[in-house]
């Protein structure tokens, strides 16, 4: 059987790739365990500088394997147990400095959706559809989507998600906020591809600059509902001067004070 998650480091970034495309991604036990495996050592690793999420087949993610919920799990608490190991990497990605871009080509669904949202930049194709859809099948949002949908639409658009038998457009997800950017394709398999392109762009973006100050902006703004105003505030002075110290910033400053300098003369 094939690993439920593809797993590869070149040059800075880490590519983690959902990868049962015959369940369009659907989180079963095996991919659970994967999933926060593969996104602990991602996040712990020196030589990881930015993380790519992306996914095998023809969707991006379904959330929750509803058959396999159905076939093998007895009771509610089997799904909540499922739910915490998943979410662990949820965790793992979101609390950590490193900036994450998704390529979620096809459909994104249920827990899929909080899937998406550990991302800090997310990119769909041209014919992507995003929802909720829990309550079609008597569930409730989980996998972060009640934590993260509101902080990154709003709570009345959330709740019109979260409310209704609604899958979103590309092009709404792009206005609503939930997505960055929209890739479109001449076919689906064209498309997944240049979504996936334009995702390590993104990627190799952030690794051609100052991928660690990258880091710590996404780090500054994820943890900012932990603190006062005060207190961000003064994590933000505590942060800068961090940086400043760094190789990276000590020679970027620099050369951008002699190209000032140049210009001035």
């Amino acid at each position: 059987m094939s690993d439920p998650i593809l797993f590869s480091v070149d040059d800075g970034l880490a590519r983690l790739t959902l990868n049962r495309p015959t369940r369009l991604n659907a989180f079963n036990a095996d991919l659970a365990r994967a999933w926060r495996d593969v996104t602990s050592e991602a996040t712990s690793r020196d030589d990881v500088k930015a993380i790519l999420l992306d996914a095998s087949g023809p969707a991006f993610c379904a959330g929750g394997d509803v058959l396999d919920m159905a076939t093998t799990m007895g009771a509610g608490s089997d799904i909540t147990d499922l739910a915490e190991v998943i979410n662990a990497g949820i965790r793992a990605l979101t609390q950590s400095a490193i900036p994450v871009v998704a390529a979620a080509h096809g459909t994104t669904a249920g827990g899929g959706l909080g899937i998406l949202l550990c991302s800090d930049y997310a990119i769909v194709g041209g014919r992507s559809k995003i929802g909720s859809l829990y309550a079609n099948i008597g569930l409730t949002p989980d996998l972060s989507v009640s934590a993260q949908l509101a902080a990154a639409i709003g709570q009345r658009r959330a709740l019109q998600l979260v409310l209704q038998d609604r899958l979103l457009s590309a092009e709404e997800a792009q206005e609503w906020g939930l997505v960055a950017e929209v890739v479109s394709g001449a076919d689906a398999a064209d498309e997944a591809d240049r979504v996936r392109e334009r995702a390590e762009q993104v990627a190799r973006f952030w690794l051609a600059g100052a991928a660690g100050a990258y880091g710590q902006a996404k780090r500054l703004v994820r943890s900012r509902p932990e603190r006062t105003f005060t207190e961000q505030l003064d994590e933000e002075a505590r942060s800068i001067g961090a940086a400043f110290e760094t190789p990276d910033a000590k020679a970027r400053v620099a050369a951008f004070a002699a190209a000032s300098a140049k210009k001035a003369r």
